[in-house]
């Protein structure tokens, strides 16, 4: 379902950007009494697709934060103190060899 909607919103992203380039392409042969309206509506879509980037960029900020948050609760010391072991064997003379 999170991956339908993120899938989704990247194509209207991408759709706004398209519809960007297109105005881009058309400003060339715009006649200078639209070109101000032609540019407003430029500058428009450009808002929506900032505001769209920085909505997903919190998304994800937030989702790393709450990663961070979980992690912070995890106890790690079992797993380093069996890594420490093992790597001592491996250094030690008999240990094993890769």
């Amino acid at each position: 379902m999170e991956e339908q909607r993120k899938s989704r919103e990247m194509e209207e992203l991408e759709g706004k950007v398209r519809e960007l380039e297109k105005i881009a392409g058309t400003l060339g042969d715009v006649p200078d009494e639209e070109l101000a309206d032609t540019l407003a509506g430029a500058v428009e879509l450009l808002g929506e697709i900032n505001a769209r980037i920085e909505a997903r960029v919190e998304a994800a900020g937030e989702e790393s934060r709450e990663a961070d948050s979980l992690l912070s609760g995890v106890d790690f010391g079992p797993f380093d103190e069996a890594l420490e072991d093992l790597e001592r064997r491996e250094r030690s003379p008999g240990g094993p060899r890769p």
